[in-house]
């Protein structure tokens, strides 16, 4: 089911980007198709990154976790740097020349979740004291520390919040998780008071029709574009918001698009097929043979589960707009292969315990049938004696 519902996802965020691309472009006298062409070469690549990390051996993937987490560290540094990362609407997020961009933060997403998953599983039996968490607590804050400088405040909460899962099905004391929510939530709150565009955005969902041209823009005209849908839709392509209404129509904002194009009942169409997803993965997470694999599987479905929430709720108007994709849906190269290879290694964990299945069940029959054969041989003695 997670395989079959993640390439419909794929499929129908390439439709949609492209309906949602191709209008503005005509009018910007732009290749129409440019969109589709990089959305459809992304798709590509996630696809052979999902079936790359189907059929490689969990275990590999975790002990690459820790030189994936310096890389990660390394490389939300170098973005930062003037001249090397660069600049996109106000936000430092990306390395790279023209076409070839790579996002440090989708990367370090998995890098943390996988570094996590065997730190974890390896020091569970004293994640009851400070000392064992200190490393991954510093960790989680260099990562949130040097995401808000980007700033990319949305892809900061949807990684520790993912990290935060996992903290928690590993067993760590309600009094530590406790403490950690309490300073994560004041740190944001000072953060978000420090700054009047972040207090203008994070309040802004609350009524953003009592500003539609300001700060409540994006939110109101993605109201309008699922209203203008209804139930069925306008018709695939033929929505009006996208063409230059809606602010972010085929990357943050490509729910209100297949809102209003395909209707409730292409967005709850969607909704259905991320459930799937998301209710696979805690499924195999469940069923994983050992502690590392399942905080991985539990640590990389949270993720995919938590950013999707965000974003919809941003588009419907309950959570305020943090600029975060929807997963295998908005475009976006690095976002759409992280997440796509990430499915992929719960593939993996899948396999891994179906073959350890296959391996005990016959082992324990065999067992068995020999303590059976040697009864009734004893049966047959005994009566012969007799």
């Amino acid at each position: 089911m997670l395989s079959i519902s993640l390439l419909v996802l794929v499929c129908i965020g390439v439709v949609m980007v492209y309906s949602a691309s191709s209008a503005s472009a005509l009018l910007s006298d732009e290749n129409p198709s440019g969109t589709l062409l990089r959305q459809g070469l992304f798709a590509l690549i996630a696809l052979i990154a999902f079936g790359v990390c189907a059929r490689v051996d969990p275990g590999l993937i975790l002990r690459l976790g820790r030189p994936a987490i310096l890389v990660s560290l390394a490389l939300l540094v170098v973005v930062l740097v003037p001249g090397f990362g660069i600049e996109a609407n106000g936000a430092r997020s990306w390395l790279g020349a023209g076409p070839v961009q790579v996002q440090p933060s989708e990367i370090a997403k998995l890098a943390l979740i996988v570094w996590l998953a065997a730190y974890l599983a390896r020091n569970a039996h004293r994640l009851d004291s400070f000392d064992a968490l200190k490393k991954p607590i510093g960790i989680m804050a260099a990562m949130g520390l040097l995401l808000f400088l980007e700033p990319d405040v949305g892809t900061m909460l949807v990684l520790l919040s993912a990290a935060f899962v996992m903290l928690v099905m590993s067993g760590v004391p309600a009094r530590i998780l406790g403490l950690l929510a309490a300073t994560a939530a004041v740190l944001t709150t000072a953060a978000i008071i420090a700054a009047p565009y972040r207090m203008a955005r994070f309040t802004s969902f609350i009524d953003p029709w009592s500003d539609p041209e300001g700060r409540g823009f994006q939110v109101t005209q993605a109201q309008l574009a699922l209203g203008s849908g209804g139930v069925s839709g306008v018709g695939l392509g033929n929505g009006l918001q996208k063409v230059n209404y809606l602010p972010e129509a085929h990357t943050d904002m490509i729910v209100a698009t297949i809102g209003e194009e395909l209707g409730l009942v292409g967005v709850l169409g969607v909704i259905a097929l991320l459930g799937a997803v998301i209710w696979s993965g805690y499924r195999i997470a469940m069923a994983a043979p050992d502690l590392r694999l399942r905080l991985m599987a539990g640590g990389l479905v949270s993720l995919i589960s938590i950013q999707a929430i965000v974003n919809l709720g941003a588009v419907l108007g309950v959570l305020p707009v943090t600029g975060v994709p929807l997963p295998f849906v908005s475009y976006g190269g690095s976002s759409l292969v992280v997440l796509t290879a990430a499915s992929g290694i719960l593939v993996g964990i899948s396999r891994r315990s179906r073959t350890r299945r296959l391996a005990v069940v016959p082992g324990r029959s065999a067992a068995r049938g020999d303590r059976s054969g040697r009864d009734r041989r004893a049966h047959h003695a005994g009566a012969r004696a007799g």
